[in-house]
């Protein structure tokens, strides 16, 4: 088998987004501006068909995915290799105090993929950790498949499944809450079909 689309969806707003501060693996919560946005953008999502949904089993994303999963009846799956990149340190803190204790940190981060932040992972081992889902998926199903996943790990997924040169992956853009990005597939390699799509409301 294999998949002829893949849908990317990052999770809702959550407590530590409307406070700025930075989640990696801390299990923050959906606001009830979150749930909103996945509640609103199930009839959009349910229109890609999807066969499953995998979600990360970090709550932000266990539970959008769950508002689409309830909603369409759709089974949804539980993966650990999808949570966000884990910032260590930085865990819990605003970017003003990350920049404060680790001066130009953050900007090396944004901009070199294989940075680690200090005792987390680069965004390239989040890439290969994310890979593996979609080539567990893409040899079980042969429609769509929806991953429900993170921001970090989206852009870093996308800069893996298009093959982009490691240093270019800085060069993608972020994803907003609940928006998703798209791939669908031509003879036998990934095309982007939208990035960082959504209901702006």
């Amino acid at each position: 088998m294999a998949l002829s689309r893949l849908v990317l969806w990052r999770h809702g707003e959550t407590d530590y987004n409307a406070t700025g501060r930075l989640q990696g693996h801390l299990d923050s919560a959906l606001t009830e501006t979150g749930l909103n946005q996945a509640r609103f953008a199930v009839p959009v999502l349910a229109g890609f068909e999807p066969e499953i949904v995998v979600a990360s089993d970090l709550q932000r994303a266990r539970n959008t995915a769950g508002v689409f999963t309830s909603s369409t009846d759709i089974p949804l799956r539980i993966d650990e290799r999808l949570r966000e990149t884990h910032l260590g340190k930085w865990q819990g803190l605003t970017t003003a105090e990350v920049e404060q204790e680790w001066p130009g940190a953050i900007t090396v981060w944004r901009t070199d993929p294989t940075y680690t932040p200090p005792d987390g992972e680069s965004r390239v081992e989040v890439a290969a950790r994310a890979v593996e889902v979609v080539t567990e998926v893409d040899a079980e199903f042969s429609g769509t498949v929806m991953l429900c996943a993170h921001g970090g790990l989206i852009s870093a997924l996308t800069g893996r499944l298009l093959d982009l040169p490691v240093p270019s992956w800085s060069q993608l853009g972020g994803i907003s809450n609940c928006h998703w990005t798209v791939f669908t597939r031509r003879n036998g390699r990934w095309r982007l079909s939208s990035y960082n799509a959504g209901i702006t409301r």
